[in-house]
Order: C-alpha cells, then sequence, then structure tokens
C-alpha cells in the first residue's frame, strides 16, 4: 500500500515532501491537497506520466488534465496570450478555486492529450502544493478520484479510489473547507474558458460553475464574461 504523510506532522512532511519530489521525477503519480478537492499529480512535460495519470482515473486522452502552477509568472510562459480580462480574474481570484483555459504556447514539449492547442491553468491557494509546484515546476493535476466517482477532499478518499497507482499521498486535511457558505455547487474550481477572448471573436464562458461564484467574475470583467455558460464537465482540481 503506498505511505500516506501527515503533513501536519513536521517529520512527515519532510519526508512526504521528498519523497514526492523524487516520485515526481521518475514520472509516478503523487496526490496532493489543494484548495479546492485532492489532486492526483504527474509531470506536465512527461507524456507517459500524463498517461498514468489518465489510466488511474479510468479516464480518455480526450479528457486532458489541467495544468497547475506556482505563480501568475509561469501563466506568461505557458500561455500563447493572455487577455487583460484574465489578468484581472487571476489577480483578484489566483491563488485560489479559478482555473482559466487559455491557448498554449505551440512550442511546450508535452502532451496533456487531445487538447485542441489549449490549456487549462491554476494557481491553487494551498502551502503544501504550492511549495512542491516551486520545486517541480508545472504539474499535470487532476482530481484524486476514479471517473464518475466524488471527488476526493481527504487524502483517505483518494486512496481508497486510486490505491497503488500513486506512490506518495500527501495528506493536507480535509480539501474545500475554506469555500464553504460561497453558494457553490460544489468545491471543485470554477472554469472559465478564455481562447474565443483571446482570439478576439468571443467572450469569456464559464465551463463549470465551482468555487468562484458567476456574480464574484462578473464583478471583475463585467460584459466580458457571457450570460449564457456550458454545461458542467468533469471534475477537476
Amino acid at each position: 500500500m503506498a505511505p500516506i504523510y501527515d503533513c501536519s506532522v513536521d517529520s512527515e512532511l519532510l519526508t512526504g515532501m521528498r519523497l514526492a519530489r523524487a516520485a515526481i521525477g521518475r514520472g509516478e503519480l503523487v496526490v496532493i491537497p489543494t484548495d479546492t478537492v485532492y489532486g492526483v499529480a504527474a509531470d506536465a512535460f512527461d507524456p507517459a506520466a500524463v498517461q498514468r495519470l489518465l489510466d488511474a482515473k479510468g479516464r480518455g486522452r480526450q479528457s486532458p488534465p489541467p495544468v497547475l502552477i506556482p505563480g501568475i509568472p509561469t501563466l506568461d510562459a505557458l500561455a500563447q496570450s493572455v487577455p487583460q480580462a484574465v489578468r484581472d480574474l487571476v489577480a483578484e481570484f489566483w491563488p485560489g478555486g479559478l482555473t482559466i483555459v487559455v491557448p498554449a504556447q505551440p512550442s511546450l514539449a508535452w502532451d496533456l492529450g487531445e487538447t485542441r492547442g489549449t490549456v487549462a491553468l491554476r494557481m491553487p491557494s494551498d502551502t503544501i502544493a504550492l511549495e512542491l509546484l516551486s520545486e517541480t515546476g508545472p504539474l499535470a493535476v487532476s482530481s484524486a478520484n476514479l471517473t464518475g466517482r466524488p471527488s476526493a477532499h481527504t487524502a483517505a478518499e483518494a486512496e481508497a479510489m486510486l490505491g497503488d497507482s500513486v506512490a506518495v499521498y500527501l495528506d493536507g486535511g480535509e480539501a474545500g473547507a475554506g469555500y464553504e457558505g460561497h453558494g457553490a455547487a460544489d468545491s471543485s474550481s470554477t472554469i472559465v474558458d478564455a481562447t474565443a477572448l483571446a482570439a478576439g471573436v468571443g467572450p469569456l464562458r464559464i465551463l463549470r460553475h465551482g468555487v468562484i461564484t458567476e456574480e464574484q467574475l462578473r464583478a471583475v470583467v463585467g460584459d466580458q464574461l457571457a450570460a449564457t455558460e456550458t454545461a458542467a464537465g468533469e471534475t477537476t482540481t
């Protein structure tokens, strides 16, 4: 059975982080806490590791994982273009529960699945996740559950579903608690598609409602957010 490290205990935090970094470097999977739900993480630039992530969840290449990043400068490194409205949103809601879909830099040497030249990016508000990201670089991270099952809010829930397909579990306590009472459908991140705005052919669109509400988004970007949203998609982090 893969170990679970209680990150509230200093010795386990140090050991767990060291082993998590090593596992990512070997192309293995690690479960990490985020501010929304627990995520299963892989090196975003290792296609075999990303495929291992998809296989562990029972998910196809048509559902590529989002990428978690350690800071706003990484947004500019990974996105081909970043509209001002997106900059306004990340200034307001990062780190936090907002995922932004933008055109990806065409020169990036990665294979996340069938992305159609886009990438979904988020900077999480969790000290353990951010510390790991600062040392590993961008990580492909999807919710730490089997496809079709509820999102994991604890490391134990993630382990019960993913088992030995994951090398290391980092336990940071209950995920999503900070968003209770915000009126969100669940504690998953809100996903906003900025690709049409970046191309100059349309507004921002909400792909999935989550912890950041439409009202909060509209307070920042106004009518640059489309009035009609698409249906919710597969749960990510």
